[in-house]
């Protein structure tokens, strides 16, 4: 790519490249075109394309801002790097989950609701006799003049009744019946306060008067009594002033005020959520829901699949039949007003329903989205934006999506492209990869071992780099074989009557034993079949009085938490099971963080940290100085640094500048104070140790078995080249997906386990899913039932068990259409999967292009 005298520069060059892991990397890649940067998990590409093309892009556009408006702007670092030219602006599209609030749709992300807010404003036909017409904010349910009084907007209320809060009438109160009480002393406080009261607490239940019943669970009283407590033998207690407090007040109040994670999460368990009972679901106040637009109110078409929604605009705006659109006296439908924003809705919504995303509806909350459909949302907004001459930055817009739904995801950034514009893909699917102008492959293993450039240039071209990773999946075109014969259930799971989202009546049979792999286009149902109703029902049969069981929603989490309502939300509560007695164990691990902040990381998420202090607390000179483990932890004021308060690094605020960070100037990033680095293990202390990688402490650490244990775990995973104190915030999903799974496969467990996944290879390279399926087999060898929802057709040519939903998403979804082995599924006549399954199960018959 040289440049002759007068020509503009085709490439963007980038030189002495140092973000993360890379290595001073030098590389071209050319503008106009769409480059995909690949390379294992970890390799360093996202560091390349986001953290040093992207950062400096971002650094250059604030600089162009006036100094006062900076301070306004959400700020990204300057990345390390010696020189990047030919930049032209971009705009990166990233991962996300959106926003965590359900106030959040579809259509506040695309700006979509905002139209229709207008449309009904200005064009809506309302009730005779109104004088005024509303302004768009009292169509929002987001703003206090638009937001149903009773439940603010939210569309459902908790609600609390007997049967939530005492799961056991035979139980009397002494034994514990009203189960939303917390335990401990407040718990035995409120059964005293009611002794007092003169309530009887040892009778059952469900023989206490109903007066009784309903004024112990539901009073706004707050009495206040004097207390005098049984005496213990082991603790003398005074006579108290109590006050009392309802279950339902105590469980409401907990919802609403608690900062605990944990607090809410058990709260939770004893609250259904059901459709506010003045706006029926709809969210808004009545007078906005009497205004109506071609016979519906807003909510009503909000809550339409967009490819229906087209079509109801489309007639209003006339682009079928201009007499189509509706005549009122009392509205202003007919008016050009109308005709004009509905005609700009219609283009923007089919370029969503092109991207096929028209099973999606504009109040669909943005945190039931996957990554995929999120960042195929902003991929739309982008296309209508009009903008050429820009680098897209993307994130594998692949993400979260079945092979027959990223063929017209493809289509579209062969159009951005054609507008004029670069696209920078960091991407793991091969078909997006061969599709490409341009690659650029970096490794060649991650971590230290990663870093650098490889190759950049023709896809073709990778052929002959021997030491790419990439090359071996990217020109097998002909797939691998499965290894083995598919496993016998030792028994099966029945789930009768789902109905949830577009799942209808439906019922499956999920064998047990094996692995198992749903599978179906996006919004078919998958995720809400297997990550919300199977998820409820086991969890509520495992903590359904039967306390030496344990539920973890991830292996992070405290084993005798159950399931957040936040994702299960009653899904499974008038299902019907059969077969659930078989589990006695369920874990899920999905992509979240394993933590918010800097302070969590390897070490202490998978608790060999605790093991590495125990051992420098045990050495003659940590004994010597009277230190103790916690002496070692830099989140202790006695161990860690004053100046940064164990982050290693400080803050410099700028003002007019992105706030920047430096290493400590006291400590220089060890996170602790002199004296406790002073303290060495083998000759290393506790900040050097931190510093290792996994690969290098299980050889520094290989004779202390409580950390060997989880090394051991993590390098089976392939996440060798991490460093033990590697922040939770530098991880990607896959990493930390891998970190989840390797903190379960170190725990030594008996029974059945039933371990759920949510397209467990989203962030991870081919061969990291070799790496992932070989530990699934060894999960489900040693006795237990695993259950992915996956697109990745590898991973279910690889299982035991296929359950294909479809036939479309949306409405057209929610059903099985083909269920049993790989090679059964893949013959199936009416599955969309079959196709791109028969493919990855076809042998091997070509050896990869320069072996």
């Amino acid at each position: 790519m040289d440049v002759s005298p007068g020509e503009t520069d085709p490439a963007v060059r980038v030189r002495g490249a140092r973000t993360h892991n890379l290595r001073s990397v030098d590389v071209d890649v050319p503008r106009d075109a769409v480059v995909v940067f690949t390379g294992v998990s970890g390799s360093g590409k996202s560091s390349l394309a986001f953290g040093t093309i992207y950062a400096e892009a971002q650094r250059r556009y604030f600089e162009s801002v006036a100094p006062y408006a900076r301070r306004l702007l959400q700020q990204v670092g300057a990345p390390d790097v010696d020189e990047i030219t030919g930049l032209p602006p971009a705009v990166a599209l990233q991962q996300s989950r959106g926003a965590p609030s359900s106030r959040s749709t579809v259509g506040t992300v695309t700006t979509l609701s905002n139209s229709l807010r207008m449309l009904f404003s200005r064009a809506g036909t309302y009730p005779p006799g109104t004088t005024q017409r509303l302004d768009s904010d009292a169509f929002s349910p987001n703003t206090a003049a638009g937001a149903c009084p009773e439940c603010h907007g939210l569309g459902t209320i908790y609600e609390v009744t007997e049967e939530t809060l005492v799961p056991d009438p035979s139980l009397s109160i002494r034994e514990g019946a009203i189960a939303a009480w917390p335990g401990a002393w407040y718990g035995k406080n409120l059964r005293d306060i009611l002794a007092t009261l003169g309530h009887d607490i040892d009778r059952p239940w469900r023989d206490l008067p109903q007066e009784d019943r309903d004024w112990i669970l539901f009073t706004d009283e707050q009495p206040v009594v004097t207390v005098h407590p049984v005496r213990e033998a082991d603790r003398v207690q005074g006579p108290y002033q109590g006050t009392y407090t309802s279950a339902r007040s105590y469980v409401l109040r907990t919802l609403a005020n608690s900062t605990s994670a944990t607090m809410r999460r058990r709260a939770l368990r004893f609250v259904r959520m059901v459709p506010c009972p003045v706006c029926h679901g709809r969210r808004l106040r009545p007078e906005s829901l009497a205004v109506t637009f071609a016979g519906h109110d807003i909510a009503e078409l909000a809550a339409t699949p967009l490819t229906k929604l087209v079509g109801t605009l489309r007639a209003a705006a006339g682009v079928i039949d201009p007499t189509a659109a509706w005549e009122s006296s009392d509205s202003g439908e007919a008016t050009d007003v109308a005709v004009t924003i509905t005609r700009d809705l219609v283009a923007r919504i089919k370029v969503l329903t092109g991207l096929g995303l028209g099973y999606l509806s504009l109040d669909r909350a943005t945190p039931t989205l996957s990554p995929g459909e999120f960042q195929r949302l902003r991929i739309a907004t982008q296309l209508r934006s009009g903008l050429f001459g820009v680098v897209y930055v993307l994130d594998e817009p692949s993400a979260g999506l079945h092979p027959a739904d990223a063929e017209p995801l493809l289509d579209v950034l062969d159009r951005l492209k054609a507008a004029g514009n670069s696209l920078f893909v960091v991407e793991h699917d091969m078909n997006v990869a061969r599709r490409a102008d341009w690659i650029v492959d970096v490794g060649p293993q991650a971590g230290v071992r990663g870093g650098r450039v490889l190759f950049s240039g023709k896809v073709a071209d990778l052929a002959g780099v021997a030491e790419s990773v990439t090359r071996r999946f990217l020109f097998d075109g002909a797939g691998r074989a499965r290894a083995r014969p598919p496993r016998e259930p030792i028994g099966w799971l029945h789930l009768h009557g789902v109905n949830r989202h577009n799942l209808r009546d439906l019922d499956a049979h999920l064998p047990l034993g094996v692995l198992t792999a749903v599978t179906g286009v996006s919004g078919s149902g998958k995720s809400t079949l297997v990550s919300q109703v199977l998820a409820d029902v086991v969890s509520r049969h495992l903590c359904s009085g039967v306390p030496s069981r344990a539920v973890i929603d991830d292996p992070s989490d405290d084993p005798s938490e159950v399931l957040s309502s936040d994702d299960g939300d009653d899904a499974g509560a008038e299902v019907e099971t059969e077969g659930l007695e078989a589990f006695d164990r369920m874990v899920r691990v999905d992509q979240k963080p394993i933590g918010r902040t800097p302070r969590s990381n390897v070490a202490t998420y998978t608790g060999l940290f605790d093991a590495v202090r125990r051992v420098f607390a045990a050495t003659d000179e940590a004994r010597a100085r009277g230190y103790a483990a916690g002496r070692f932890s830099f989140n202790v004021a006695d161990g860690r640094c004053p100046t940064c308060q164990g982050e290693g690094f400080v803050t410099v605020e700028l003002l007019f500048l992105p706030d920047t960070y430096a290493p400590c100037p006291t400590c220089r990033g060890a996170r602790y104070n002199p004296e406790t680095l002073e303290v060495t293990y083998r000759g290393k202390n506790i900040a050097e140790v931190l510093d290792l990688t996994v690969d290098d402490a299980a050889e520094f650490l290989a004779d202390l078995s409580a950390a060997a244990n989880s090394l051991r775990a993590l390098r089976d995973v392939g996440l060798g080249y991490l460093r033990l104190g590697q922040p939770a915030t530098e991880l990607s999903g896959g990493e930390a997906q891998r970190v989840k799974l390797a903190s379960e496969l170190q725990r030594a467990r008996g029974g059945h386990t039933l371990y759920i996944l949510d397209e467990p290879t989203t962030g991870l390279h081919p061969a990291d899913v070799e790496l992932l399926l070989r530990q699934l087999s060894d999960i489900v060898d040693a006795g237990n039932s695993v259950v992915v929802v996956e697109h990745d057709m590898d991973v279910v040519a690889a299982a035991d068990w296929v359950i294909d939903l479809g036939p479309g998403a949306g409405d057209e979804g929610g059903q099985i259409v083909a269920a049993g082995t790989p090679d059964q599924v893949a013959a199936a006549p009416t599955s969309r999967t079959a196709r791109f399954l028969a493919e990855a199960l076809a042998p091997t018959t070509t050896a990869p292009p320069g072996k």
